[in-house]
């Protein structure tokens, strides 16, 4: 028995009200990923072709760059070639030019090595001769100082007294030592001197003459005449030891003679003067014994 077409078409809406869906929702989702699919495609061919043109670029640029260092090898080489030419230089000569310019640097080399060398034995030799001349210079101090105490002393021993004017002198001198001191003292001028009764006339002794007249051993004394100013100024017996005092023209402070050996005929001593005298000035005090 045929069924209704009304039975047919229901059944057909029963079948499609029985279709689930979560067929549907993975449909969506399947059309959904490949949708995702072909953009990310898309997406890197896009990010590929970029990286091929920007590497595209760099190359061209790379490219441009090494051909104008290519010109420039190029044009250096031309100018080297035309320098050579220009100079007449063959390969040869300019290797030999370029040995001798090594040479010449390893001997500017050596002898800047060698000049050091000597530089440091200049130095060393020059602290060496420094301290040695430090250590003269000490030791011509310590002679110094030991120079200067030798003095102090015999100056401490040294006396002064009146002379025979009664004017007080400076240091007396006792012997030929002492005097000698007196000369590097400096004060006074030193005339040492060693007089006779055997010569004819008088002596010269320093800016004056003295004529010994007769000696006394036995009682240390002496006459002598001292030759000062186109004058003869006497001085008789006078004593060993004694400054003998007299002026000249022009001079402040007396003239000083003392015998400090007496012999038979003869009498050592020393005339003593001031450093300066002022001339034209004459004492008003009076030569006397």
């Amino acid at each position: 028995m045929n069924s209704s077409p009304d039975t047919t078409d229901d059944h057909s809406v029963s079948e499609a009200a029985a279709l689930p869906r979560w067929v549907a929702v993975l449909f969506v989702l399947a059309f959904a990923l490949v949708a995702y699919l072909l953009y990310a495609n898309y997406a890197e061919r896009q990010a590929l072709r970029q990286a091929q043109d920007d590497s595209q670029k760099k190359t061209q640029a790379l490219a441009a760059e090494l051909d104008k260092t290519d010109a420039r090898v190029a044009d250096m080489r031309a100018e080297l070639n035309l320098t050579s030419q220009k100079l007449g230089l063959t390969e040869d000569e300019l290797a030999r030019a370029r040995s001798l310019a090594q040479t010449a640097r390893s001997e500017v080399q050596k002898s800047n090595q060698q000049l050091s060398q000597q530089i440091g034995a200049v130095q060393s030799d020059t602290t060496t001769k420094f301290g040695q001349v430090e250590t003269q210079i000490s030791g011509t101090q310590s002679d110094l100082s030991a120079t200067k105490a030798d003095l102090e002393t015999t100056k401490g021993q040294m006396q002064s007294m009146k002379g025979d004017l009664g004017v007080q002198s400076g240091l007396i001198a006792r012997n030929h030592d002492e005097v000698e001191e007196l000369k590097r003292l400096g004060e006074r001028d030193i005339f040492e001197f060693t007089l006779t009764t055997k010569t004819k006339g008088p002596q010269h002794v320093g800016p004056i003459q003295v004529a010994l007249r007769k000696t006394d051993p036995k009682h240390y004394r002496y006459t002598l005449d001292v030759i000062a100013d186109d004058k003869t100024i006497p001085k008789k017996d006078k004593t060993v030891g004694e400054p003998v005092q007299f002026y000249v023209q022009g001079a402040h402070v007396p003239y000083e003679i003392v015998v400090f050996d007496l012999g038979k005929s003869q009498a050592k001593g020393y005339l003593s003067t001031p450093k300066s005298v002022a001339a034209g000035q004459t004492s008003s005090a009076p030569p006397g014994d």
